[in-house]
């Protein structure tokens, strides 16, 4: 099945949608503030070395001139590495490596924090797919979540295998090569020495203060990380984007140029395949399917719970039969929105149940078939005692939620609000607690229009009982601004 990839470029952000049978499967936003600096590769110029400090200014062309550590200089000579690099080694003071005015190439590892410049390293580290180069470094590294030992040995020989005669630097492989072909870790080899080439040829022919090398945006990361054999087009609405993508497919992914398109389309390109819709759906609890059942997701900070409903579908021969056919189609709609809304860590999911254990094997089988197009690791147990099914989906992004929404400033989050009732109640045990303290002419309730409607309507004679047992007058004024939670009593 063809697999088509939107792009829609703005200034302040990217999004990046992929479209398959006509769905939205994926989503990925990326803002243009949130971007930050670390992992950029620039020529810096020292300004200041500070002996007392072991540290030194470098400019960078940012406003304030960023910070580098002594324990953050790589030494380029063998000798001096191993002795940095051993137990107890006291590293070699600042002021014999580095000079005013000197240029070196330096990476941002740290972002600017207030008044803090960035912090700089001078080891540099490029980040691909499924690798990490080291180019000053030599040894290939696997990453600790691989816990394996065959495992690791075996991506270690696999690499080793796959490396140019010629190579001197060194790889950390990242756990995203564990089930990649030879051909895919290839491809990101070759890419992390162009990339690296790229850079040291302008660190020889650029000025200091010089950005070498910007961490990919989200639409280069598209050319690099999504295109495979079933993607047949990619569509960006920017023309200035487009011509950039194509000057970086050729340099990098040359084969996915014939796929590479510029829509000039009159609608917007989201609004023509209604992916608008599908992100507010998508940041919704319910979600419906075709054959009138429905989820309901929840998601929390421990973990995300998901609840299949048969609704109002009526379909089948029996009951045990509509049970069935509704669990089938919720296990394809629950792999989709896993992937739309980038849910991770810990998910639970509540099929409805079944006593038949051929359907419950059906079932799972389905929802492991469609989530086996999920590019995130996932890892499904079968069904429990309780006729539950726990999976774990690696968290590789913030989830759709997180980047488009905040808390709700009425109910903190919890997803609901006392009601007006309860809140009236807690007004008039307040206003108790206030006439044992304090012995005003009048009190004043500032409320919401919602409950102060209460007060004047069914809890009209509560509040007249109170304002008699207290002997105090009970104003009421409505303030537009509260949401329903919010009072405040004034002593006037």
């Amino acid at each position: 099945m063809n697999e088509d990839i939107l792009i829609n470029i703005t200034p302040q952000e990217t999004r990046v949608a992929l479209i398959l049978q006509g769905a939205v499967q994926e989503l990925h936003i990326e803002r243009t503030l949130t971007r930050g600096l670390a992992g950029n590769v620039y020529s810096g110029k020292v300004v200041r070395v500070l002996p007392g400090m072991q540290s030194a200014f470098i400019d960078i062309g940012l406003e304030r001139a960023a910070f580098l550590h002594v324990a953050d200089i790589w030494e380029a000579r063998p000798h001096d590495a191993a002795n940095s690099n051993a137990p107890g080694a006291v590293p070699t003071p600042i002021e014999k490596i580095l000079f005013d005015g000197q240029v070196l190439t330096v990476q941002v590892i740290k972002d600017p924090i207030g008044t803090k410049g960035a912090r700089l390293s001078t080891q540099i580290s490029i980040a691909g797919r499924m690798l990490v180069y080291l180019p000053q470094d030599n040894h290939i590294g696997i990453s600790q979540k691989i816990e394996k030992e065959s495992e690791r040995e075996a991506l270690r020989t696999r690499l080793q295998a796959l490396l140019p005669a010629d190579e001197k630097g060194g790889y950390i492989v990242r756990t995203q090569a564990e089930d990649a072909s030879d051909a895919d870790i290839a491809a990101d080899v070759e890419y992390l020495r162009k990339t690296w080439g790229a850079i040291t040829h302008g660190a020889r022919t650029l000025p200091a203060t010089t950005l070498l090398h910007q961490d990919l945006s989200l639409a280069q990361r598209v050319l690099r990380d999504f295109v495979h054999e079933h993607t047949a087009t990619i569509q960006v609405d920017s023309r200035e984007n487009h011509l950039m993508l194509q000057e970086f497919g050729q340099a990098y992914t040359p084969g996915v140029l014939p796929r590479l398109q510029h829509y000039t389309g009159e609608r917007p390109l989201f609004d023509l395949y209604g992916v608008e819709e599908e992100i507010l759906r998508a940041l919704g609890r319910r979600v419906d399917l075709k054959s009138g059942g429905y989820l309901i997701v929840d998601q929390t900070e421990a973990m995300t719970t998901i609840d299949v409903n048969t609704g109002g579908f009526v379909g089948g021969r029996n009951f045990a039969d509509t049970i069935f056919k509704t669990n089938l189609e919720a296990a394809h709609a629950i792999a989709r929105q896993l992937r739309l809304r980038n849910l991770g860590g810990i998910i639970i999911l509540d099929f409805i149940d079944m006593d038949n254990t051929e359907h419950r094997a059906a079932v799972l089988s389905e929802l492991k078939k469609a989530l086996a197009r999920d590019r995130t690791k996932v890892s499904v147990s079968n069904f429990s005692a309780l006729g539950l099914v726990e999976m774990t989906r690696k968290r590789t992004r913030e989830s759709l939620a997180h980047i488009l929404c905040e808390p709700c400033p009425a109910c903190s989050g919890k997803g609901q609000v006392k009601t007006s009732r309860t809140i009236c109640y807690e007004i008039l045990r307040e206003l108790l607690r206030e006439a044992k303290q304090f012995n005003p002419r009048e009190f004043r309730i500032l409320a919401s229009q919602e409950v102060v409607d209460m007060f004047l309507e069914e809890e009209s004679q509560h509040l007249a009982m109170l304002g008699d047992f207290i002997g105090k007058k009970i104003s009421l004024q409505v303030e537009t601004a509260y949401h329903q939670e919010q009072y405040d009593i004034i002593l006037m």
